[in-house]
């Protein structure tokens, strides 16, 4: 069996987040959607379901949801594969609605080239491309 990641994200307004993941890249997979849930296909491997928040909760008993505006729990990084490409993911997502988070300063001369953004509900995405040669190290703000 092919290893998969299915990542699961409480959102708002399941339509908006479905057409926000749409317009950056994401694929909709009908046959894992439904009223409570969007399917969002990155890969053939990569996955990312969305779920209306109270269908969330079923899934995480007694934890809260994280308020993602304010409190970050992870940080999900995509491969991109140019500077060009992570530019234009980012237009995307700030077209959509997204918001740009300031972040660590990444130096283009090192062959790496990130940058990160959030969704319509706080979710924290970094698009990425890093040069096969570079050299990974970071200069924070």
């Amino acid at each position: 069996m092919q290893k998969m990641i299915f990542v699961n994200l409480p959102v708002e307004d399941l339509v908006k987040s479905t057409e926000f993941y749409k317009s950056v890249g994401f694929t909709l997979n009908p046959v894992y959607s439904y009223s409570n849930a969007s399917c969002m296909v990155w890969s053939d491997s990569i996955f990312v379901m969305l779920l209306k928040q109270d269908f969330f909760k079923k899934f995480i008993a007694t934890k809260q949801i994280v308020d993602a505006h304010n409190s970050s729990e992870v940080l999900l990084g995509l491969a991109i594969e140019s500077k060009e490409e992570v530019d234009n993911f980012v237009k995307k997502a700030l077209d959509c609605g997204g918001k740009l988070m300031p972040v660590a300063e990444i130096a283009g001369d090192e062959g790496m080239y990130f940058r990160d953004v959030e969704d319509l509900d706080g979710h924290i995405w970094e698009f990425g491309y890093t040069e096969p040669t570079a050299k990974l190290s970071v200069r924070f703000l």
